[in-house]
């Protein structure tokens, strides 16, 4: 019994000390407390936005039952392959929309959260770095137009006007997002070696990779998806685009969650 007893004070006695040395660490180093939140963040910015989109696409193909207007319903699909419908498409409808809107809310301010930390590290190991201000500008202006993006889905105006608006922001969400995403990754290899004790560099090396198959398929699906109708000499344009949609999506998010794999965890 007292060897127990003095077993269960030597334990209480080794947490207290950790968490003290803990605290110690945190207070003396702001970086590793800055790249833990980035790290955190990034993961919930990959997890939020992927169930969301997919527990929408799931409800409003499995469960018709929960939407009075049959309309609204879509039979089952894989739209990442198949293209039968939109990421939209399945969003929009109540009540599919009540989860969405939420998490793409908290998402963009999950997104502000995350460049803000960025510019803080970046600063630690290079101060007033010449594409420090370009990063924090695209990055925010992204969460923001997700933001609006998710505030008009839904609402319909039968307006031309309107409609391209709604284009507009989604695009400029999408440019914006990726030309954060580039100068980041570009930043962060201007001085890998600082970053060394830091960062898996083999996660950096992919998320450039990434980031440069987004941008080259941008490029190149621009001109087919601005093509006007929806067929082009037999092609159905209109699945390939939904296909694009769902896939570039899963990229986009997929850059977060290689910047949680890509940080140590001490």
């Amino acid at each position: 019994k007292w060897v127990t007893q003095k077993n269960i004070e030597a334990v209480e006695k080794w947490a207290q000390k950790k968490e003290e040395l803990e605290k110690k660490t945190k207070k003396n180093n702001p970086l590793m407390d800055k790249i833990n939140k980035v790290k955190s963040i990034s993961v919930w910015i990959f997890i939020v936005p992927f169930i969301a989109v997919n527990a929408c696409l799931i409800l409003i193909t499995h469960f018709h039952e929960f939407f009075p207007n049959k309309e609204d319903i879509i039979f089952p699909t894989f739209p990442y392959f198949d293209g039968q419908a939109s990421i939209s498409r399945t969003a929009r409808p109540y009540p599919t929309w009540l989860i969405f809107k939420p998490a793409m809310f908290l998402t963009s301010f999950l997104l502000i959260k995350y460049w803000l930390y960025n510019k803080e590290i970046i600063n630690f190991f290079n101060k007033d770095h010449k594409h420090l201000k370009k990063i924090v500008f695209f990055g925010i202006a992204s969460a923001i137009a997700l933001t609006v993006h998710s505030i008009f889905l839904g609402i319909k105006f039968d307006n031309d006007l309107y409609k391209l608006f709604r284009r507009v922001i989604m695009l400029s969400f999408i440019i914006f997002e990726i030309v954060a995403q580039a100068y980041l990754v570009a930043t962060f290899y201007s001085f890998k070696e600082k970053l060394s004790n830091y960062i898996n560099i083999q996660f950096l090396k992919l998320k450039i990779i990434l980031v440069s198959v987004l941008i080259i398929v941008a490029i190149i699906s621009i001109p087919i998806i601005s093509l006007p109708g929806d067929d082009f000499f037999g092609f159905n344009l209109k699945n390939f685009k939904h296909a694009l949609e769902w896939d570039y999506f899963i990229g986009v998010i997929s850059f977060y969650l290689l910047t949680y794999l890509m940080w140590k965890k001490n």
